[in-house]
């Protein structure tokens, strides 16, 4: 029999509608909210978004302390979650993460991917950026991990009792605690201590971007944001070199192809997919703008800005973490993100 949800659920849902419909906070089927009792923990459904929770049916109840037990004993299931699901509710996968859920002892946990914060997390002087930051916060910051039982160790071996806030290294933001107003104001506060002005960008040749794309599966970005990518080679080479977290390989690919001086799109595509890879969703034309592959979905969209959102808030100069190949490889290959693929797919 499915356990009654908490009382606060509804809170809970409602904190978590918010939270997803802020594009600085969540991006797409981003980031997941949770909420416990002593015997069970309702999550957010992979591959669900977060500003549907007041009016879908996107959290499933799982077994808490079979996913606890699971995680200590180091069991291969802890990254199986739909294993530790409760009979009698919808038919959805758990969230990948909810075994990071599960570590922490505070009632009501949120994973955003904080457009402030992620932009902390992929440079290289992380820790000494939010120890200026995050004074006076309950704060700890993990490297990354990939999301799954392997995160949730590592953050549960820098939680304390008092920890509520955990910076991710190239992923994102947790906050946690007992009520759903106190998780709104400590992820505000959060993100508001983390903010970071955006730099501006010279405009984009239009012109000679639709030159470039006639005839051709691409057209130019028609989000004005997106185009501050090609903005400059320091930019450029910020982009193009590797990937910064786990969302955007995920619906976009490895880092961001750039045409070559001289080249023609047709020859940048049949260069990238010579290799292996699918077309590119976009190409960075350098001084130029940004074109995007005209049947690109709307989750490999949403994940464009959020990259375009977090660069302009780095220094063109920071050095920067990137995934390791190895990384990449397993973020493309992992069966639960082709499963939250397939649920987002145009």
């Amino acid at each position: 029999m499915t356990p009654a949800p908490p009382d606060d659920f509804g809170a809970v849902r409602t904190l978590s509608a918010e939270f997803g419909a802020d594009p600085m906070h969540i991006q797409g089927a981003g980031g997941n909210s949770s909420i416990k009792t002593d015997r069970a923990m309702w999550i957010k459904a992979s591959g669900t978004k977060l500003s549907d929770a007041t009016t879908g049916d996107i959290f499933v109840v799982t077994d808490l302390p079979a996913m606890r037990q699971s995680l200590r004993a180091g069991e291969d299931a802890a990254d199986q979650p739909g294993k530790f699901l409760l009979p009698g509710g919808n038919t959805l996968r758990p969230s990948i993460e909810t075994s990071l859920h599960a570590v922490f002892d505070q009632r009501i946990v949120l994973h955003t991917h904080s457009i402030h914060a992620i932009a902390h997390a992929i440079r290289a002087d992380c820790d000494a950026l939010l120890a200026a930051r995050l004074d006076g916060f309950a704060w700890a910051k993990v490297p990354y991990a990939k999301p799954g039982a392997n995160l949730a160790r590592a953050v549960s071996a820098v939680l304390t009792k008092d920890i509520n806030v955990v910076v991710l290294g190239n992923h994102g933001l947790i906050v946690a605690g007992d009520a759903a107003d106190e998780v709104r104001a400590l992820q505000t506060a959060v993100h508001d201590a983390l903010a970071l002005p955006a730099a501006p960008a010279a405009p984009p040749d239009i012109a000679a971007l639709k030159s470039l794309t006639e005839g051709t599966a691409y057209t130019p970005a028609d989000d004005s944001a997106l185009h501050a990518l090609a903005d400059g080679p320091a930019r450029l080479a910020q982009v193009t070199r590797g990937s910064l977290y786990p969302d955007h390989v995920i619906f976009c690919g490895i880092a961001v192809p750039a045409l070559s001086p001289g080249e023609a799109v047709a020859g940048a595509e049949a260069r990238i997919t010579a290799t292996g890879a699918p077309p590119p969703v976009w190409l960075l034309v350098p001084q130029k703008g940004v074109i995007v592959r005209r049947e690109a979905g709307a989750a490999a969209t949403v994940m464009m800005r959020c990259l375009a959102d977090v660069m302009v808030r780095v220094p063109a100069d920071a050095k920067l973490n990137y995934l390791t190949d190895e990384e990449n490889f397993e973020l493309l290959d992992w069966d639960a993100e082709k499963y939250r693929q397939s649920l987002n797919a145009p």
